[in-house]
């Protein structure tokens, strides 16, 4: 028995929290002396969307709805929970640490996912997206220097 439905619930809501937590900071930084990060925030909004909607379609595929709420208890472990205190400040740079602390949360849950007894298939879908959001963390800590 494949650990799928488990790993999906938890990427969903990690993914949720970065199209917010991308979203939030892009609209933060956009009328500040780092407008230009605003665009690239905002590209990862969208793209962790895009991942979100991949995977709840493939829990569809197999009759499962991993998109529901997650607990109060998952919420707060999230790493972008810190994203909100920047974001009450006018310091795109505490704006885009908090990203980055968030893209680090993100990274660790997709390998702790790829940990798990997942199926062929999603497991192709979960290392492609782990890829990626590597790849955008990266990113996010490039804009920082």
């Amino acid at each position: 028995m494949s650990d799928d439905k488990k790993a999906a619930k938890e990427l969903v809501e990690t993914l949720k929290d970065g199209e917010r937590g991308f979203a939030t900071a892009a609209e933060k930084v956009r009328d500040s002396d780092r407008a230009q990060w605003a665009d690239t925030l905002q590209r990862l909004s969208e793209q962790r969307a895009g991942f979100r909607r991949e995977i709840v379609e493939m829990g569809h595929d197999y009759g499962d709805d991993v998109d529901e709420s997650g607990s109060a208890t998952a919420a707060l472990h999230r790493g972008w929970l810190s994203l909100k205190d920047a974001v009450t400040g006018d310091d795109a740079d505490a704006v885009l640490g908090a990203a980055a602390s968030g893209e680090d949360h993100a990274v660790s849950e997709y390998e702790d996912a790829l940990e798990q007894d997942l199926s062929d298939g999603f497991r192709q879908v979960v290392s492609r997206q782990h890829a990626a959001i590597v790849s955008a963390r990266d990113e996010v800590k490039a804009l920082q220097s």
